[in-house]
């Protein structure tokens, strides 16, 4: 039989547990594939740590570029992480010698994709990504390939389990986004500097790379409007149950006349959507074709849900699976025509803190009416014993408008000086 030589550079959770799922499932692989597969060699910074497998059989690489070079490694697997050296010149290495690369590295797909699949196709040698988005669900597969008979209008989901985890947790339980986080931070969804996951970076670059293989276009974080949940608040979550909606970080991409929208923001979704039920750190992702629509839901991180997904593209690589790494050549990836998103239309949950004095209301009705902005409905909220000189919270649900319109009456309203604090703006998904 067949055998596959892996080299395995990263061993931390993920990696450990990608050793120990090919032990485990060696006899299964091989009756699936043709072929064997085994780890080899391996780097990692540290050789005295004890990470609960065996590796006295394997040997070891001080330098990642060095094993990715090795000639007697088949196919290398990075999962060092970031998105420069030694990740992006050890994969690069490999890739140059001929080796097929599995990685779970989204930070350098999302800023060096294009140029590692050139390199892919000039030197023949398979790309492999499954785990750089969403952890356990096969969402990269669909994709590249299970969809190909579809064009796709739309992929959006829920990409980022940490968020996910703190927006569940201040819904169901009435808590602050402080305390989440902080529990999130405790139960080590959250790292100790979370800015890439609530500030809605790491979901930026999980979509670029389905935006490439969903539109065939080259991958381009830069081109994704991006806003995290830092702001939100318990009284968001709040009136979002009471208008039938819950409140989750959107990544979405979607076709439209003036190119393609790349959006990353808190949406509220309508209580009844499959993607409304997801909770905790689970992912979601819902992709819209002219054939079939479909919702993926699976375990978005994780040491077992992340190995998994690797093993996978080991698997496909062993049983002869190949591809371009985008689903197309690179020559035939086309820059993606960025749509503003200020000219992104739909509704609006508008927050705002106004001040106690004659004339707010009538100042706020004006200059939604300015730009042309129909109110679906206004809700006024004090809080209980609250002082008559204390601003009152006024929620506006608008029907579909343009991000632009509403950007500019948001900030006439400020100016108008009414406003005790900066306004609150969520977008609203309708049926």
């Amino acid at each position: 039989m067949r055998e596959m030589k892996v080299g395995l550079a990263g061993l931390g959770t993920v990696g450990a547990g990608v050793v120990r799922m090919l032990e485990r499932q060696a006899a299964s692989i091989a009756v699936r594939t043709g072929c064997t597969l085994k780890v080899v060699a391996i780097a990692a910074r540290d050789r005295t740590r004890d990470r609960g497998i065996d590796l006295s059989g394997m040997r070891w690489f001080d330098d990642p570029v060095a094993l990715a070079r090795d000639p007697d490694i088949d196919v290398f697997v990075e999962l060092m992480g970031g998105d420069g050296d030694p990740a992006r010149a050890s994969v690069a290495a490999a890739l140059k010698a001929g080796k097929a690369v599995v990685t779970a590295n989204k930070a350098l797909l999302a800023k060096h994709g294009v140029e590692l699949a050139a390199l892919s196709e000039e030197h023949g040698a398979s790309l492999r990504f499954e785990a750089a988005v969403a952890g356990g669900i096969p969402i990269v597969k669909t994709l590249r390939e299970a969809m190909a008979g579809n064009h796709i209008a739309r992929v959006s989901g829920i990409l980022n389990g940490t968020c996910n985890y703190i927006l569940t947790r201040m819904a169901d339980e009435k808590l602050s986004f402080d305390l989440c986080l902080a529990d999130a931070q405790r139960l080590g969804y959250a790292e100790a500097d979370p800015t890439f996951d609530i500030d809605g970076y790491d979901t930026a670059h999980k979509l670029s790379i389905l935006t490439s293989l969903a539109f065939g276009t080259k991958v381009d974080a830069e081109a994704i409007y991006v806003e995290g949940i830092r702001s939100l608040t318990l009284a968001d979550l709040e009136a979002a149950d009471d208008l039938g909606y819950k409140v989750k970080l959107l990544g979405v991409a979607v076709r439209t006349d003036e190119g393609v929208e790349q959006r990353v923001h808190p949406t509220m979704v309508p209580k009844h959507w499959p993607i409304a039920q997801v909770s905790g750190v689970t992912n979601a992702v819902a992709v819209d074709g002219d054939a079939v629509a479909l919702t993926l839901v699976g375990p978005g991180a994780g040491g077992d849900a992340t190995a998994s997904a690797v093993v996978g593209d080991l698997s496909d690589l062993a049983a002869g699976g190949g591809g371009f790494a985008f689903g197309a050549p690179v020559a035939a990836l086309v820059a993606a025509e960025r749509a503003p998103m200020q000219h992104h239309e739909g509704g609006y949950y508008i927050r705002l803190a106004a001040v106690n004095k004659p004339g707010t209301a009538a100042t706020i009705a004006r200059r939604m009416a300015d730009e042309g902005i129909s109110l679906e409905s206004i809700v006024q909220r004090r809080p209980e014993r609250s002082r008559s000189d204390e601003p009152a919270s006024v929620i506006l649900i608008t029907y579909a408008t343009t991000e632009a319109a509403v950007r500019r009456a948001v900030a006439a309203i400020d100016a108008d000086g009414v406003l005790a604090s900066v306004p609150q703006v969520i977008r609203i998904e309708k049926d």
